[in-house]
């Protein structure tokens, strides 16, 4: 009598305790906070008219909006500002199609995440979003490893990043002076009316970003990419805490799975005796 007054409320546990072994088990990872919009983004920096005003009318903003919400793998936008449009040849813009326009725009994407730290191992040439019948278009990529500056090349400019926008995963977001012109659109004549003096600078050499510095008149670069790093510092810590977060859920969830097997085992032991 005295081992079935034990086992009854063993019994009438077990229930609790598999269901709490399962929630532990089972719990998701926390979603990310807010929702990222490139637009708004842009819309911050308030120097970015004309580049809004072709994302929305191309539609190229709600596709890269709904590729975020997708991706595993992330992306990176160049931002072309108010003044980078100016240095265009008059009718340059004007004279694309709109697929061209819409080319132009992907050219501007590249279909993975890149902090100023990972550009340092990218394998050239890198390809961006934009396509046509000779294929995918790319851009060459130059990061020195000293000065955290980051130089693209097209083939027709070479353009450097002036700032960043936006680094932390899915979504890099770089300001530009320059519109990177593809040579599929552009060829391999000066489209824009500075002819970009930096494509002097052979692709490849770790100075490339301190040429662009001279822009500025002085000899610091004007580059706020270097406070970047730190951004993806934050961001490889937020991996860490998620994996150790994942980690002890699934501790948890041993020990309350090996507390309901010992109170089973130990009913079945009293049930027997």
């Amino acid at each position: 009598m005295a081992s079935h007054t034990v086992v009854l409320p063993l019994l009438l546990l077990l229930p609790f305790l598999f269901t709490a072994a399962a929630n532990d088990v089972t719990a998701p990872a926390p979603s990310p906070t807010g929702e990222l919009n490139l637009t708004s983004i842009l819309e911050s920096g308030g120097q970015y008219s004309t580049l809004l005003h072709l994302l929305q009318t191309t539609k190229i903003a709600e596709q890269l909006a709904n590729q975020l919400k997708n991706s595993y793998d992330g992306l990176t936008f160049f931002a072309p500002n108010d003044a980078a449009f100016t240095k265009l040849k008059p009718g340059a813009l004007n004279g694309l199609s709109d697929q061209q326009k819409i080319q132009l725009l992907l050219y501007h994407v590249l279909p993975r995440y890149y902090s100023v730290t990972t550009f340092q191992t990218a394998s050239n040439p890198l390809p961006t979003e934009a396509s046509g019948p000779g294929g995918m278009y790319s851009v060459n990529v130059t990061a020195s490893t000293t000065s955290h500056l980051v130089n693209m090349s097209t083939g027709v400019v070479d353009v450097p990043i002036s700032s960043t926008m936006m680094a932390k995963f899915p979504l890099a977001v770089y300001s530009v002076d320059d519109v990177l012109l593809p040579v599929q659109l552009f060829g391999g004549g000066a489209s824009s009316s500075h002819k970009a003096s930096a494509a002097a600078a052979p692709a490849g050499q770790k100075d490339a970003g301190a040429a662009a510095g001279k822009k500025g008149g002085g000899g610091v670069p004007k580059s706020g990419v270097a406070a970047e790093p730190s951004a993806a510092g934050e961001e490889e810590d937020a991996e860490d805490d998620g994996t150790k977060a994942a980690a002890s859920r699934g501790m948890m969830g041993v020990g309350w799975t090996t507390v309901a097997a010992f109170a089973l085992v130990a009913a079945v032991n009293l049930v027997g005796a």
